[in-house]
């Protein structure tokens, strides 16, 4: 050993943790056969939805895309999902629900309105509420481009998996200028 090695204590630690481990192991044999990669589990489908949904969100924000859904001012809005019957989007139509909570977005611009009917919507499933109202006007100032929250609010609400139903109000909740929509319970 020259000077150099023997004055550098991490060599010496070095060899003796190899030498140590080659100790260790001198009477063991490699396994034989095949090795197996572990099981991955595939990410959770709820999550995944959900992060398609914000990101389907967020680009239309950026882009305003409105998915080529286009509605006019006096058109009637109505969706469900499978698992809702006709029946109770018949009855949702009809006003037969009780309308817990409301939400104007009136005067707001596309960018404010979906952020507050997505923070309204959130707060509406913390305290457990079924129906709701969500008066998005009927555009009739848009100009020749028709109504624009409308139609908005038609893409959106499609989108978001914890609206079950959603239906044009009743005249005297603001007719074809409101929906009603039925939130998924917990």
């Amino acid at each position: 050993m020259s000077n150099e090695e023997t004055d550098n204590p991490q060599t010496c630690d070095e060899d003796d943790e190899a030498s140590l481990f080659r100790s260790a192991v001198a009477g063991t044999r490699p396994l034989r056969g095949s090795f197996a990669e572990p099981e991955r589990k595939p990410p959770s489908p709820r999550a995944r939805f959900r992060r398609r949904d914000e990101r389907a969100a967020l680009n239309e924000s950026l882009h305003g895309n409105v998915d080529d859904i286009e509605t006019g001012a006096g058109e009637r809005l109505q969706f469900r999902r499978p698992e809702v019957g006709q029946r109770t989007l018949r009855r949702l139509a009809r006003g037969s629900f009780s309308v817990q909570a409301e939400i104007d977005l009136h005067g707001m611009t596309a960018v404010q309105a979906e952020t507050a009917l997505k923070n309204f919507i959130e707060r509406s499933l913390l305290d457990d509420l079924r129906c709701i109202r969500v008066v998005h006007g009927k555009g009739l100032g848009s100009g020749h481009g028709g109504p624009v929250l409308k139609a908005k609010v038609n893409a959106w609400l499609r989108r978001w998996r914890d609206v079950l139903a959603f239906a044009s109000a009743r005249q005297v909740d603001g007719g074809t200028g409101a929906v009603y929509v039925l939130l998924r319970g917990r």
